[in-house]
Formats: C-alpha cells, structure tokens, sequence
C-alpha cells in the first residue's frame, strides 16, 4: 500500500512524512524528489531545457511508479510519499499505473490554508544557498505555484483526496491524523482501476460509435495519456467482439442491440516498456439520439467522453491510434475489412 502526501510546496509534507513512516507498521519512506534530482543529472541538457519542471517529464513519471513498485516487492509493507501533483493528468497517470501493478494508493492532502502557507514560504531556508538564491529558486517557486493549488483543492484534489488541515498542528500531530485516517478507513483507497500491467502481447478491442453527424465518439481515460476509443483488453477464451460490447457497456452504460461488424485489424508491434498485440477495431454503428442522451460514465476510468470529426480526432488520439482510426473509417465507407501492421495495410 502507498500513503501519498499531496499538498503545496512548504505545506509540510516531508516533515509528516517522516513521522508517518514511524507510525505505521512495516512503512518506509520514499520521495519522488530524489528521481528528478536523479534525472538532473543523467539526462542530457538539451532535454531537461525542454521542461520547466521535472515532473513534465514522461520518464519521471514512469520511473515514479517502477520505482515505487520495485519498494514494495524488495520491503513490502507501506511506501509513504511525500509528492506535490497538481496536475490531474499526472495523478491520473501515476496512480493509474500502480493501480495496474496492484497496488492500493490512499491520497492524503495537507492543507494548513493559504495565510499559513505563504509565513512558512517566506520562512523557508536551502542549506547552501544564499538569501537571493533562497529567494529566487526556492520562495519564488513555491509562491508562484499557490494559485494552481487553490485551485486544485477546489476542484479534483479536494474530491480525490483525505484533506488534513494542519495548520495548527506540528508535523507529529499531522502524522497521527493521517495514521487515523488510514486506520479507520477516512482515507480510502483511490478509485482509478485498471487491469494488470500486461507481460506479453495482448489481444484489445475497440467499438467505434457514431453520431447522427457521423462524427466518432473518443473517452478520455483516467489511467493513460492521449484519447482512446471504448474498448479494452480481451480477457482469456472472450471473443474479441463480446468484449468489445462488454467494454462499451462497462465504460459507458450502454447496451449495443446487435454484434459490431468487424471494420480492421492491426498488429501493434511491441515497443518497450509496451509489449504490442492485435487490435481489434469494430463498428458499433450510429447511436440514436435516446442512446446519446443516456450515455454516462459509470466508473473512474474514464473522465469524459466527446463526438469528434476525423480532423479534431487527429489533435485529440496520440499518432498510432489515430493511424487506426482513418483507416477505419475507410473501411467503413468502402464496406470491407481490413489488415493492418503498425498502423499500415498490408
């Protein structure tokens, strides 16, 4: 199990960390801070440019949940994480890959309010670095990120997360609440599933629906970046259709009335850390307008869904699925099926 300690820079959250790690049984004390630094170094300049702060980083992100998940197999019992996230796309991400490692994530926000926050901002001292050092890349930073965490506690971090006012406490008495909270249940366990992380090639299908405009219908999933269509993994002896129909209803609540007909299949060669497979893609045909009304998103996977043109899906679908997609929807008019390698007929 991970405790994640969320919350702004100078809200308290490696001090609790450390008290926490003490509290609970078999814990261990584990900050994602030390991958940046890490990767500060060994990658190159030109790269790191690119960003303005480490966490833009896709392999920051990956090696945050292999890092964690190599933890617990090595020391099992609880890794607590001290860690910012204000990004919602980031927290989808790294909790969606540990869910798909197994592994519970109760999300714990510290939030001692804003006036408190900034006297300990202006307080904060780096060893090693002079006062306008201090000033500049640390105070600075932190103060300039206060608004995107308001805004976060507004919004999803304070639906998502355990919120913990300690303002008045000290880092002990902060722990202990936090402790509490784990114990009793208060800080449940985050609601992003996914199936396990594949280790081989896998077989996935997707129902592609459209609407009366002929326009596609995309979702936006929580686990993973970039749009996809609704579908997933084929599970052992499903046929690929079933489990298309069965992922539409499970992601969407909607009911398909017949078998969707087979539009092309494309071989996803592996391209580590994925493994690649078939992909299947189906047409589910135009949904009436009743069907539009009562689509919804009955679980955390998905965080929206959207009927697009074959332009807007090309802004939307990272390049590999949008391949898919346009040859796809030229099966369609054409009435035949497909067979694709790596998004290319064949």
């Amino acid at each position: 199990m991970i405790v994640w300690i969320n919350g702004a820079f100078s809200a308290g959250k490696t001090s609790t960390a450390r008290e926490l790690a003490g509290l609970l049984p078999e814990a261990s004390l584990y900050d994602p801070e030390l991958i940046g630094d890490a990767l500060r170094v060994m990658l190159p300049r030109k790269r790191l440019d690119e960003v303005t702060d480490y966490q833009d980083l896709p392999i920051w992100r990956r090696l945050v949940v292999d890092t964690a998940a190599a933890m617990l197999a090595e020391l099992g019992g609880v890794l607590v994480v001290p860690m910012t996230l204000l990004r919602q796309e980031y927290r989808d991400e790294i909790f969606g890959g540990l869910a798909a490692r197994r592994i519970p994530v109760r999300h714990v926000v510290l939030d001692p309010g804003e006036t408190i926050l900034r006297e300990r901002i202006a307080a904060r001292r780096e060893p090693g670095l002079t006062e306008a050092e201090n000033e500049v890349r640390v105070r600075r930073w932190a103060y300039d990120h206060i608004p995107a965490t308001l805004q976060a506690l507004d919004g999803w971090l304070g639906a998502d997360a355990h919120r913990v006012d300690n303002g008045a406490l000290t880092p002990r008495e902060t722990a202990e609440r936090i402790a509490e909270a784990v114990r009793t249940g208060a800080a449940g366990v985050c609601e992003i599933v996914q199936t396990p992380e594949p280790r081989a090639e896998t077989v996935a299908a997707g129902v592609l629906l459209f609407d009366d405009l002929d326009r596609v219908l995309l979702v936006d999933p929580t686990y993973k970046p970039g749009w996809e269509f609704p579908g997933g993994v084929v599970e052992r002896g499903e046929a690929p259709a079933r489990a298309g129909v069965r992922e539409v209803a499970e992601e969407l609540g909607l009911t398909l009335d017949r078998a969707p007909g087979l539009l092309l299949i494309d071989w996803e060669p592996p391209e580590p850390p994925a493994y690649g497979g078939l992909r299947f893609l189906f047409d589910g045909g135009r949904l009436p307008a009743s069907a539009v009304a009562g689509l919804r998103l009955p679980g955390p996977e998905l965080r929206e869904w959207r009927f697009v043109t074959e332009a807007e899906a090309a802004e939307l679908l990272p390049r590999q699925r949008f391949d898919r997609l346009r040859w796809a929807l030229r099966a369609r008019e054409r009435g035949t099926v497909l067979n694709l390698e790596a998004g290319t007929p064949v």
